[in-house]
This record gives C-alpha cells, sequence and structure tokens, in this order.
C-alpha cells in the first residue's frame, strides 16, 4: 500500500514508520523537521505543515490511506480532516489519545482526580478531534487510542484490544510505541473498526 504519515519524526509516528516499511509498504513520511526521519527505499521524506491545508492535502492526493501522528494541541483537526477530505483519500487513522476512554461507565479517564493536569489540554483536544471524527460523513476514519501510560518499549506483539473502555492489568494501564504501532498497522492492512475508536492495551 502506499502510506502518507503526517507527524513520522515523533515518538509514535517513528515507530508506526518502522512498522510500515518492515511489512513493505511505500511510506511518504511528511514532518515539520525532515531531517529527522529514518529515511529507507520504501520511504519518501516530505516537509509538511499541519496547519495549511492545501499545501498539506497536495501532498496526501495519491495514496492509500493518510495516518496523523501529531500532538492536538500542535494542530488543528478541521484543517487536518479538511486536508485529508480535499486529497481525495477516504480512509484516514489516526494516532488517538486515552484521555477519552471510559474507566467507568459514563467516566472518563480525563474526569479522574488522578488525571495528570500536565496532560489536560492535550487530553481535551484529543476528545474534540474525536468528536469531530464521529460527525465526519465522507471519510471512512479509524482513531485509535492507546492506554494511559503510552511509552518507548519492546515489540511484543502481545497486547489486548478494546473499544471505548481503558484497557488496564495488576500492572496499570499500557502500551508500548512499538506495540502501539503493530496494532494500526494491522488496521491498515486488514480495516477492523471503520468509522469508529479502539484502543490498545496490555
Amino acid at each position: 500500500m502506499k502510506i502518507a504519515l503526517i507527524g513520522a519524526s515523533g515518538n509514535a509516528g517513528s515507530r508506526i514508520l518502522a512498522e510500515l516499511v518492515t511489512r513493505g509498504h511505500d511510506v511518504t513520511a511528511l514532518a515539520r523537521h525532515p531531517e529527522k526521519i529514518v529515511t529507507s527505499a520504501k520511504t519518501t521524506v516530505k516537509k509538511a505543515d499541519v496547519y495549511d491545508q492545501t499545501g498539506l492535502a497536495a501532498l496526501l492526493k495519491g495514496h492509500d490511506a493518510v495516518i496523523s501522528s501529531v500532538h492536538f494541541t500542535a494542530s488543528d483537526p478541521k484543517k487536518l480532516i479538511e486536508a485529508v477530505r480535499a486529497s481525495g483519500v477516504k480512509r484516514y487513522l489516526v494516532v488517538g489519545g486515552a484521555g477519552s476512554l471510559e474507566v467507568a461507565p459514563g467516566k472518563k479517564l480525563i474526569d479522574t482526580p488522578e488525571f495528570p493536569a500536565i496532560y489536560k489540554a492535550e487530553a481535551s483536544a484529543g476528545n474534540v478531534f474525536l468528536d469531530l471524527l464521529k460527525q465526519e460523513k465522507e471519510l471512512d476514519w479509524t482513531y485509535l487510542s492507546p492506554s494511559a501510560l503510552f511509552v518507548a518499549g519492546d515489540r511484543t506483539g502481545k497486547f489486548r484490544l478494546g473499544t471505548d473502555q481503558l484497557i488496564a492489568n495488576d500492572k496499570g494501564s499500557s502500551i508500548s510505541f512499538e506495540d502501539f504501532a503493530i496494532a494500526l498497522a494491522d488496521e491498515v492492512e486488514k480495516p477492523a473498526h471503520s468509522r469508529r475508536r479502539f484502543t490498545v492495551g496490555y
């Protein structure tokens, strides 16, 4: 497949890029700082501005799918969605946040007393993004939420999938960037969560 990856130089983005390339996909890696991207024969690196809707749409044209892995507070979800729509690409996957996941019926992680104040703005913006996608009529979107702890780790391939509830075990709620990348790449290749959110954790 030919896949455009917005935010390919970030923590999650770089792992997603590596996973897709390992699987043989051709990836157009887009970033504000393209010099940070690890290149390969399957990678086309291009500089992109997430706030430049027209320019971004032009870079996305001709791909089978678009993945965005950008900080919610450093982008505009409306512009991202519009750029994908204008590009003519129907499949859009978003690296989501954990804040909107439920820890109890009707209670979101972001609304718990333990939720770190430092992450509230990012999590709130992620919730807005998800709400916008839920209203989207044209794009075949998927929003993948990580677990509460989203960190560098091992590529184990052993994890659980869920829908709107936070996944946790006796060690807490976590997923590595590497295993998250597997779950996202699986979804790209075999869509199982069309027009919905799902989550991944141990």
